[in-house]
């Protein structure tokens, strides 16, 4: 058991130290989840990652009910909540400037699609992937946004780095024609 798991464990059971210990032990995998999200934003906007990584970790230690299940379960709930943190702000920046908002690229990301697009527009065509196939909508938040290996998205979703592989590609592609405004909306 690694010691992120064995931490987890005793937060899971009321450990406020362990809670603690943890943004120690993996700060710098938060960081650069952080940097990913931040890596193509336009200059105009200011958040830094160090802010991001802050309000995620605020955020999950608010969280009362869950029970964590390792380091990975942990990364890809810190990923969510980047994320939302992220479309919450492009939200309110774009209700205050209509041209503005945040640019990621899904490019850095096992070949997937280079074009830059807005967070706003993959958050939504996300949404509609949970709606068509939640299992795929999960799985390009584990990878996507939070940065992790076929094999911990694997051990993550308790499936093969074999099915894991098929589902990514066919989800890119998918997200790929919502943001291109074609295709269907089957998952």
């Amino acid at each position: 058991m690694s010691e992120v798991t064995e931490l987890l464990q005793r937060w899971n059971s009321g450990d406020a130290a362990a809670r603690e210990a943890i943004i120690e032990r993996i700060y710098g995998e938060l960081g650069g989840i952080a940097r990913r999200y931040l890596a193509d934003e336009r200059a105009n906007v200011d958040l830094q990652p160090t802010a991001l990584v802050h309000e995620a970790y605020m955020r999950l230690i608010g969280i009362d009910r869950i029970e964590w299940q390792g380091r990975s379960h942990f990364l890809a709930m810190a990923a969510r909540v980047m994320r939302e943190y992220l479309v919450d702000a492009a939200r309110r920046r774009n209700a205050r400037k209509r041209d503005g908002g945040i640019q990621v690229t899904l490019a850095g990301v096992d070949g997937a699609p280079d074009q830059a697009t807005e967070i706003l527009a993959l958050n939504e065509a996300l949404e509609r992937l949970a709606e068509a196939d939640p299992d795929r909508a999960l799985l390009v938040e584990l990878r996507f946004f939070g940065g992790l290996t076929i094999e911990e998205t694997a051990e993550v979703l308790d499936t093969s780095a074999t099915a894991v592989k098929r589902s990514w590609r066919v989800a890119r592609g998918w997200l790929y024609q919502q943001m291109q405004g074609g295709g269907s909306d089957d998952g």
